[in-house]
């Protein structure tokens, strides 16, 4: 196959993009490179340089401090307990629900599929949610964070879609079998939906983990903040507040840098793994046809 040759045109604009994407991977590197090599400094190097990547000592008193503190540990304990419960809470709701407005013969099905799509735009509000989880006596329980959002509108219609694309001949199949609807769901439908699946709690996730905002309305014991709050406090607090509240104050901020690499570790070491499934289970579950 005889291969076109480059014009000078195409030349400069490869070039264009070349170097646009070096920019753009560069714009989201060097600030992550900046806060990862900065956890590995000392304060007074920290407080006597301005911008920079390397340190000129290497230590691990940040590292150190956190994996001491009782309250950074009990933190992130804290969100990989939210992140796995509330996950597979969503995961739950969100396949149920998706697999009855999957199919066509559902009674209303349309109306629901409306009501979807409508919360999507709008939704009840930040106080009157809380005062529902007021009456229902889940404030300051784990409880409030998992069902206030038990399923995302979005999630629920890529996992529909994917519901969508199942041959009915293999429901058929199966119920001629002798399959009943729970039969069908969980051993032939959830294998089969399982790169969607890992995609929706991937996604599901992420959003438990990176979640502070409701863990600061719902949550008034500070024993059950996940991490992302104490790295909320860690952040906003002066070091005199520091000392007395967090007692960080011998290291500085070096061990807010730590903390944010710290918090960020989980996700950054699940993505490459799960990466062939998060791409599959976009496109398939996107696509109708």
């Amino acid at each position: 196959m005889n291969k076109r040759l480059l014009t000078k045109s195409d030349i400069i604009f490869n070039l264009l993009i070349y170097g646009l994407l070096v920019l753009s991977m560069l714009a989201v590197l060097l600030p992550f490179l900046y806060v990862f090599f900065s956890s590995f400094s000392s304060k007074a190097e920290y407080l006597s340089r301005g911008f920079y990547l390397f340190p000129h000592e290497w230590t691990l008193n940040s590292y150190g401090y956190l994996l001491s503190s009782d309250g950074f540990l009990k933190a992130y304990g804290n969100t990989f307990f939210i992140t796995i419960v509330g996950t597979i809470i969503n995961l739950v709701f969100t396949c149920l629900m998706a697999y009855g407005l999957s199919k066509s013969w559902l009674k209303g099905r349309g109306i629901l599929n409306f009501m979807v799509l409508f919360t999507m735009i709008f939704n009840g509000g930040m106080i009157p949610t809380y005062l529902i989880l007021k009456e229902l006596a889940l404030i300051d329980t784990y409880w409030a964070l998992f069902l206030s959002g038990a399923i995302a509108p979005f999630i629920l219609i890529i996992m529909r879609s994917f519901f969508s694309n199942i041959p009915e001949e293999l429901e058929e199949a199966a119920r001629i079998d002798g399959c009943n609807e729970w039969v069908l769901l969980f051993r032939i439908i959830i294998p089969l939906s399982l790169p969607s699946i890992v995609t929706i709690s991937l996604m599901y996730a992420v959003m438990h983990w990176n979640s502070y905002f409701t863990a600061i309305l719902y949550l008034n014991d500070s024993n059950k903040w996940p991490v992302q709050v104490f790295l909320r406090q860690l952040l906003l607090e002066s070091d005199s507040s520091m000392e007395t509240h967090i007692g960080s104050f011998e290291y500085g901020p070096p061990v807010k840098m730590a903390a944010v690499i710290a918090t960020a570790l989980p996700l950054l070491l699940c993505y490459p793994f799960m990466q062939k499934y998060f791409n599959k289970g976009m496109f398939v579950g996107s696509v109708k046809g």
